[in-house]
């Protein structure tokens, strides 16, 4: 399908699954806003790439996604938002009697409240284009949890259920809301924690990534961000027009188990 001449905003994708996702959105033909904190020339290189190759406009826009007038703000620099991924994420895992407060605070406003504020100043530019797309990246554990994971698998199920409010409140409208739930994803992030793990297990690569990695995942199989991207992707496709409020589990199995 061809997305030219919409704008895609993708928080947090100056790498791993938001960068994929933007990739693949790009491929399409929308033009796209890349995000993250930092603002870096190497940042604004990025979105010069992706813009050679597809033949797109393509921008970087730093906005802090831990706070809410930053992810407001990202919106109006944008200038338009036809399509919204809210990707932006952090992970930490202790506990729940030994969590930190303050990487708490952070993951819930990075994972959830970031897509509530992005959600809301895109919502009217929607209403005024006539058409809309809101994707959310959540996860397999906004369906189901691992223990010392509090934080994060809250805050997914949390993005799961605002997902499902979005869509019910533009139900009428030419507007569709839907997350995205993905298992384990190869991005450089986890590319660079299977040394470590080889090393605490005494495994070698492929043995750490099935039996370890993977031990969740009954394809003992990767993700890759260009099959998020696609499912985003198809999200945005006409095909995809009565479909909303709902998850769409990339996971290999995972929560089929």
């Amino acid at each position: 399908m061809s997305l030219k001449g919409k704008t895609a905003i993708i928080t947090g994708s100056n790498s791993g699954i938001g960068l994929g996702v933007a990739q693949e959105l790009a491929k399409a033909g929308a033009d796209v806003v890349l995000n993250s904190f930092t603002d870096r020339d190497e940042d604004h290189a990025l979105a010069a790439e992706l813009a050679r190759d597809h033949g797109v406009t393509a921008r970087y826009i730093a906005a802090d996604m831990s706070k809410p007038e930053d992810c407001r703000a990202l919106i109006e620099k944008a200038g338009a938002c036809d399509i919204l991924v809210n990707n932006a994420g952090i992970q930490f895992v202790a506990p729940i009697e030994e969590f930190p407060v303050d990487k708490w605070n952070a993951i819930i406003a990075i994972n959830l409240s970031s897509a509530f504020h992005t959600t809301a100043a895109a919502l009217p530019m929607m209403r005024e284009a006539g058409w809309g797309r809101v994707v959310n990246v959540a996860s397999a554990h906004g369906l189901t949890a691992s223990p010392f994971k509090s934080a994060y698998v809250a805050a997914k199920h949390g993005v799961v259920g605002m997902t499902k409010t979005v869509a019910l409140e533009t139900a009428e409208e030419p507007i569709t809301c839907n997350a995205i739930c993905p298992g384990y994803v190869l991005t450089p992030l986890v590319e660079a924690q299977i040394p470590e793990t080889m090393k605490e297990y005494g495994m070698d690569r492929e043995t750490v990534i099935r039996e370890v990695m993977l031990a969740r995942q009954p394809s003992r199989t990767f993700a890759t961000t260009e099959q998020i991207g696609g499912t985003a992707v198809f999200l945005c496709s006409d095909a995809a027009a009565q479909i909303t409020g709902t998850t769409i589990s990339v996971d290999g199995g995972w929560t089929a188990l």
